[in-house]
């Protein structure tokens, strides 16, 4: 029982974070729409920062999952695409923390330790697959190039998010599907032809 009861905070956490964002969400908040006493709720978790390091845990868990690169074969075009919808899925179900991303790790240090840890593993996914493209004849480009290109990545996709609030969007779906396409089109003008037909027919399919 008390399993199920802390489970039900880390799902209403999440879903009031990711609503209204986490700034604006308290522990009393957290309570009252569980009905439970807010005694309760400090039984489990001490503070909103504790509830926020235990989500952070199960995004950091996706997280790894989601940049395991291909085992035992070069990558290809369709990977990198796959890889890329599991990444943003990652991010839109955990979107208050990209949304607030500067506040909760200028307030937590054992958070900023570990999302340094994710941006590091993903900036080295990032730089192997590139390489890989270019190992198998997808793509051409320079060591320089492809540094580039894979730090370009990791910046899209790390603060695709608040680029689209900036600018107005209100479908933050839409704003996710819009962030792959923008990452895949970094990559389509070192593409050989045939891959940059295939990307168009994906790009086309995706966002029809």
């Amino acid at each position: 029982m008390a399993r199920q009861t802390r489970q039900r905070i880390l799902d209403a956490s999440l879903a009031m974070f990711n609503a209204q964002g986490e700034p604006n969400v308290t522990t009393n908040h957290i309570a009252d729409e569980l009905e439970i006493s807010p005694g309760n709720l400090y039984y489990h978790f001490r503070n909103k920062d504790d509830i926020i390091e235990q989500l952070f845990a199960g995004y950091e868990a996706r997280m790894d999952t989601a940049l395991a690169a291909p085992e035992g074969r070069l990558p290809g075009l369709e990977d990198i695409w796959l890889q890329l919808h599991l990444v943003f899925e990652c991010i839109w179900d955990y979107r208050f923390l990209y949304r607030d991303l500067v506040d909760i790790l200028s307030r937590n240090r054992r958070l900023r330790l570990r999302f340094a840890r994710i941006l590091k593993r993903a900036d080295e996914q990032a730089h192997t697959v590139m390489r890989g493209l270019v190992q198998a004849g997808v793509m051409r480009a320079s060591a320089d190039e492809v540094n580039a290109a894979a730090t370009n990545i990791l910046v899209i996709a790390t603060f695709w998010m608040n680029y689209a609030a900036a600018r107005g969007d209100k479908d933050e779906r839409t704003s996710i599907r819009d962030g792959i396409v923008q990452v895949m089109m970094l990559v389509a003008p070192f593409l050989r032809d045939a891959e940059r037909v295939h990307l168009n027919t994906l790009t086309r399919a995706y966002i029809t």
